[in-house]
């Protein structure tokens, strides 16, 4: 028993340093308010230059007066001199913070400062006799108080889980995870300069509808209170984007939120960025280049290199990217040759032969496409256009002319992921009613993610659409990729998390 009462006691320990340091920082900003110097009363501070500015442009501005602000991140005090870590958006920098520099009454204040307040630091640029490029510190300001305590530097921010849910502690911990999100922004910047560059026009289109389609995937729903009506959010933003195309705007895309009401993993979240482009006049092979070409662009502009490593892998975005059918793909790996199928029959007899789980409601297509999933995906680690789907998992597409059952449709694989998603699109109002009801019939047997009718969306087509090439990429899938992260939570700021209890 008194054993057990010791080791209590030693696990409580940390937790009343902490409660301790807590409760002095607290009292620490307690006595500053009293003082009248209450930091959270300063509104603005003027800053001239960020820590890199300074460090990469040293010798045209050493001597130079400059203006930086950011987190106390360490802090060294030595008796009449201290020296200060200061990290801000860029990088971080020292500062040299002297008695006589600053004024007896401001450096006593200055030694009460806590790793993890927020500075502003006026003063000069020099070098220190170790040869650090630091900033001679004048005038230091508080700015912010912090009231809790960082984690310990030495260790960083490890826990995965703490890091998701306190994504602000892990962007001042990890540089490497900043890195990550200010990629995240460029790879985005470069996607519109390059649309922009093609003649694409940005769109934005509702998120709350009354029929979620456009993709295969169970909705989110709500109530409209004002309207007393039920809405979805929406799960794709193809349907929208069509109409435009209808419309008369020849080249749209739009970049946003969609929301599919399904499981977490390390490829899934269930609020995601997708983005969706149509073009009027072309087709799928007029969206496989434009997909490559984007592709290869987006790696030199980001990366500086078309060659990038992800995980055990080195991918070549520069090589053309390889071109299969799906049946072709198949034979390839299996050894089982479609085109030679008579039907669904067969195709379920061989399934059982492979020990390929397979639904009652299953046609030959579908099977197919199982056949890819379980035997194809995982050898598809360069850059590989999949085309040529079967028409029952592609109820938006165009049929091929010359082989109905199928549709001009691919996917782009990179790592054995899914990149996107692109169609010759289907402009024939009577078949894409035919094929409404077949997604309907799917719904009535139990297929959750099943489409169906949009009248309005009939009513556009019915309008008329002209051949039309549309693709849909998931960005945090192609952020994951170009910053080399392994999980989406990785590369989404807030990603989504059970709430604790």
């Amino acid at each position: 028993m008194a054993e057990e009462n010791m080791q209590k006691t030693a696990q409580a320990a940390p937790q009343q340093d902490l409660n301790e340091l807590l409760r002095v920082r607290r009292e620490k900003l307690a006595q500053l308010q009293a003082d009248g110097k209450d930091p959270f009363r300063i509104t603005k501070y003027d800053v001239t230059h960020h820590s890199t500015d300074i460090k990469d442009n040293f010798e045209i501005m050493e001597g130079t007066t400059v203006r930086i602000a950011g987190r106390i991140m360490s802090k060294r005090v030595m008796g009449k001199a201290s020296f200060c870590n200061v990290q801000d958006l860029k990088g971080n920098i020292q500062s040299y913070v002297a008695r006589d520099s600053i004024g007896e009454a401001p450096y006593a204040d200055f030694k009460k400062f806590d790793v993890g307040d927020i500075v502003g630091i006026e003063g000069e640029v020099f070098k220190t006799k170790t040869g650090e490029i630091s900033v001679h510190a004048t005038e230091v300001t508080l700015l912010s108080k912090s009231l809790q305590v960082l984690p310990e530097k030495y260790h960083g921010l490890t826990n995965t889980d703490i890091r998701y849910r306190q994504r602000y502690t892990d962007l001042i911990m990890n540089a490497d995870v900043k890195e990550t999100f200010v990629k995240r922004s460029k790879i985005i910047s470069a996607i519109r300069h390059y649309l922009d560059g093609q003649g694409f026009m940005e769109v934005e289109t509702p998120m709350l509808v009354a029929n979620a389609g456009g993709a295969s995937a169970r909705p989110f729903e709500t109530h409209y209170n004002a309207l007393d009506e039920d809405v979805k959010l929406r799960i794709s933003l193809e349907l929208y984007l069509k109409r435009l195309i209808v419309g008369g705007l020849e080249r749209v895309y739009e970049i946003g939120r969609v929301f599919r009401n399904e499981g977490l993993d390390t490829r899934h979240n269930p609020e995601f960025t997708l983005m969706e482009l149509y073009q009027a006049y072309t087709d799928y092979h007029g969206m496989m280049d434009l997909t490559e070409n984007l592709f290869r662009y987006l790696a030199e502009e980001v990366c500086g290199t078309t060659t990038i490593t992800y995980g055990e892998h080195t991918i070549d975005l520069g090589q053309p990217f390889e071109r299969m059918t799906m049946i072709e793909a198949v034979k390839k790996y299996t050894g089982v040759d479609f085109d030679e199928i008579k039907d669904t029959a067969e195709a379920k007899k061989i399934a059982d032969e492979k020990d390929v789980h397979y639904e009652a409601r299953h046609e030959k297509g579908d099977i197919l496409n199982l056949f890819f999933e379980e035997f194809v995906e995982e050898h598809l680690i360069q850059p590989t256009f999949i085309m040529d789907h079967p028409v029952e998992v592609s109820p938006l597409t165009k049929r091929k002319p010359d082989k109905p059952d199928y549709v001009e449709r691919f996917e782009l694989f990179i790592n054995t992921w899914e990149m996107c998603n692109a169609y010759s699109e289907l402009n024939d109002p009577i078949d894409q009613r035919e094929r409404f009801k077949a997604q309907e019939a799917a719904l009535a047997a139990g297929d959750e993610e099943a489409n169906t009718t949009d009248e309005d969306f009939m009513n556009a087509l019915e309008i008329g659409m002209p051949p039309t090439g549309g693709i849909g990429y998931g960005i945090d899938r192609l952020v994951m990729l170009l910053t080399n992260s392994p999980a989406i939570r990785d590369v989404l700021l807030f990603p989504t998390m059970k709430s604790l209890q």
